[in-house]
């Protein structure tokens, strides 16, 4: 039957990039408390309390239904077994810079299509974040094991009560035009990175420093570039973890400004091949939507180290021909493969799957004019309806293949509590609701069922003002017609072809928009969507970093919470 409806809902995939109608207020959740919650998370210093605070906001946030959560994240790649030494972390980042290839000294891969962008200050994808590592550098990074190491810094002395710390900068670095690299570069990146001129997606980041809110942050390098002092308004756990974030990697102020519309633009300074960067490669060739080819940085601090001269990537968000390419040999690395071979490639050791501290899921456009009309509570009950329809089980079986849990909370499984535990873990700080209980008594915890409840979903659309025919079908006098934005790529679509056939069986209609990679960021970004496919892999090991991407202000905030 599944199958059946996706023939026949497949034709009503609609691949237009129209602007969505915007709602009323009145159907959208207020959310100065969330805001304000958030402000105080981020300024609470007893670690127990805040973590109590941390799950307040999370039902603040599920409660909306705005966030459905699908499945925790894991990763899957190909990599070909002349390839060694490449490593990736559980927040989804590759470093390629100690890679070797038997007999060559090129790496060819494919990470995703034509990036949105190579500024580390401006860049919100997993892609990005990965070419930013290739290029740039922070003060900490990651080592292959997962730990924390020193990067552009050779360590840190914090003050007794948390709130300064004073970095010391590496000897001898330089940018790859030869020039000196200092603790005043990193000064300047991170005040242009949190200025709101710049109107970085990451900017939020940068609030936990002193001065943030007055666009005066408290960031100063000694006037000789080897220190660099930073003062926080409150103890921050994981703030070695944000240093070796791409946000806050060093930018060269020269060749920033040398762009003509610097000021306006932001990024123009990085949309061509050649700009100035300072870690293991630099970006020597670039033909858009079609490849990019990066070459070793002999300027980089531990260019001895280094030992492959170029990486070259395709640039391509097509499965099936990325695939072929690697089938073919043209490609030693890909991480992304047609859903139809998943189950075929499990036997082949070349095939890979590492754990993600992420979630993937779908989201609501709260100002969309779907919820036209609704309170706030019936524009609830019509979100948490859908939530109700999605079989994820179903989607995990036969589009994501690789061991996925299904998720009932937007927080992962796994991820830490800030004190020392684990989040998602009852404990003194909370204890999360009981959503159903096995046959066998155990207990699911979490805000939902995972079981599919089409009943339920009837009873919440008709608090939501909808009626139903005696098939149980929604009538024609309150149809629901929605539209799914996604990117183009095989499993974001099949996953959109099994929602859309689970929304069908109560007479939701729903059209699928496919756009191109840069196209769909800067749509969700925007609001121009209903509904729309979206995934997070944590920058960091704290649950602060999935709840403050909500705040108003956040770039990061595609339901349009609070806007």
């Amino acid at each position: 039957m599944k199958k059946l409806l996706a023939i026949l809902l497949a034709a009503m995939m609609l691949l237009s990039c129209a602007v969505t109608a915007m709602a009323d207020e009145g159907s959208e959740p207020s959310w100065t408390e969330y805001d304000a919650l958030i402000a105080d998370i981020k300024s609470e210093t007893d670690f127990a309390a805040r973590e109590a605070k941390m799950h307040q906001a999370e039902d603040m946030l599920m409660q909306t239904y705005a966030v459905i959560p699908i499945y925790h994240y894991n990763d899957l790649y190909m990599q070909r077994s002349t390839v060694q030494n490449v490593y990736a972390n559980l927040f989804g980042f590759k470093y390629f810079q100690y890679a070797t290839v038997e007999g060559s000294d090129t790496l060819k891969l494919n990470l995703a299509s034509e990036p949105d962008k190579l500024d580390p200050a401006l860049n919100s994808s997993v892609d990005g974040a990965c070419l930013a590592i290739a290029s740039f550098g922070g003060l900490y990074t990651y080592d292959a094991e997962g730990n924390l190491k020193p990067d552009f810094a050779t360590g840190y002395e914090v003050s007794e009560d948390g709130l300064t710390y004073t970095f010391t900068m590496r000897e001898g670095l330089k940018w790859s035009d030869g020039s000196d690299l200092t603790a005043k570069d990193f000064e300047y990146s991170w005040k242009r990175a949190a200025d709101p001129q710049t109107a970085a997606d990451y900017s939020y980041m940068f609030n936990g420093i002193k001065g943030y809110a007055d666009n005066n942050l408290a960031v100063a390098a000694s006037e000789d570039g080897k220190t660099l002092t930073v003062e926080l308004t409150a103890p921050c756990a994981y703030m070695l973890d944000l240093m070796a974030f791409p946000a806050f990697y060093a930018v060269k102020q020269e060749a920033v400004e040398a762009a003509a519309d610097w000021q306006t633009n932001p990024g123009a300074w990085a949309l061509e091949a050649g700009f100035v960067t300072s870690g293991p490669y630099v970006l020597s060739e670039w033909t858009h939507n079609e490849s990019m080819v990066y070459t070793k940085n002999p300027n980089y601090y531990d260019a001895e180290n280094v030992t492959l001269e170029k990486l070259e990537f395709m640039l391509s968000a097509d499965d099936t021909a990325i695939y072929a390419a690697y089938q073919a040999g043209d490609v030693d690395f890909i991480d992304t493969v047609p859903t139809d071979e998943i189950q075929n490639l499990k036997a082949d050791p070349e095939f890979h799957i590492i754990d993600n501290l992420g979630t993937y899921y779908a989201a609501f456009n709260v100002k969309s004019d779907l919820f036209a009309g609704k309170t706030v509570e019936q524009a609830n009950a019509m979100r948490e309806a859908f939530s109700k329809l999605i079989d994820r089980e179903y989607i995990i079986e036969t589009v994501a293949q690789c061991e996925q849990k299904p998720a009932n909370a937007f927080i992962p499984e796994g991820m830490a509590d800030g004190q020392g535990g684990v989040f998602k873990v009852n404990d003194d700080a909370y204890t999360y609701p009981v959503v159903a209980t096995a046959a066998n008594g155990d207990e699911l915890a979490g805000y939902y069922d995972l079981e599919v409840d089409e009943e339920g979903a009837r009873e919440l659309l008709k608090e939501a003002g909808f009626e139903f025919d005696d098939n149980g079908m929604l009538s024609a006098n309150t149809p629901i017609s929605i539209e799914y934005l996604t990117n183009e790529s095989s499993a974001h679509v099949a996953i959109a072809e099994c929602m859309q056939q689970d929304f069908a069986v109560v007479g939701i209609q729903m059209s699928i928009r496919t756009c191109d990679w840069n196209v769909f960021l800067n749509d969700r970004k925007n609001g121009n969507f209903d509904f729309a496919r979206e995934g997070w892999l944590a920058d960091f090991n704290d649950p602060i970093n999935m709840l403050e991407m909500w705040t108003t202000d956040s770039g990061n905030n595609d339901c349009q919470f609070g806007r």
